[in-house]
């Protein structure tokens, strides 16, 4: 479980499509160094709000990395199959039990893959329609793994007032008009509409 908070802005190295005995995927080779302290072999980091596992790091002349493997399944589903050399990417390592919960609840599984109409700091997303019925005024969204507020909700747009900082420590300070988003709606909602589905009629 994740928070929202973007711990660093990592580069990635490497995009190189495999093959196992699983089926097809890309093995991601990202740059970073916070998010490296304390996670080890099968640790979880969320990329963009992806949650992927770390399947092996390594450092060398000041450089530090890590790779991982991300099924097929993942890049239907998410932006980080357009992901390229150089592109910079949102990372986050999972809470700690006990830790303040800056943002709000994360699990870092991608509903949709959302598009930015207008950039930072007058942040307008695009959403798929049958995803705004989990969204409130004034409730919390996750676009590239940042925990944002939304407020004036149309039947397929919200908006986000973005603050500088934000701005100048998550890739929202240069996303621009036209990019796609991976997209985490609130897991409250999404539980509660599961429990309330079989008593509507």
């Amino acid at each position: 479980m994740f928070t929202g908070i973007v711990e660093e802005l990592g580069t990635v190295v490497s995009s190189t499509p495999v093959s196992t005995e699983w089926g097809p995927g890309v093995r991601l080779r990202i740059e970073a160094s916070v998010v490296l302290d304390g996670s080890g072999l099968g640790a979880s980091i969320a990329v963009n709000g992806c949650c992927l596992t770390l399947v092996d790091s390594d450092s060398a002349g000041g450089r530090s990395w890590w790779d991982t493997d991300v099924s097929d399944e993942t890049l239907k589903r998410t932006t980080t199959g357009s992901l390229k050399p150089g592109d910079r990417v949102n990372l986050e390592r999972p809470m700690a039990l006990g830790d303040r919960l800056g943002g709000h609840m994360v699990l870092g599984h991608v509903d949709a893959v959302g598009e930015v109409i207008s950039p930072a700091p007058d942040l307008v997303v695009r959403v798929p329609k049958d995803l705004m019925r989990l969204l409130v005024e004034k409730g919390s969204v996750t676009v590239d793994g940042i925990s944002l507020t939304a407020f004036d909700l149309t039947a397929d747009t919200f908006r986000v007032a973005v603050i500088p900082h934000t701005a100048s420590v998550t890739t929202l300070g240069f996303r621009p008009a036209g990019s796609k988003v991976n997209l985490e709606m609130d897991v409250l909602a999404k539980h509660i509409e599961r429990l309330v589905s079989p008593y509507q009629k």
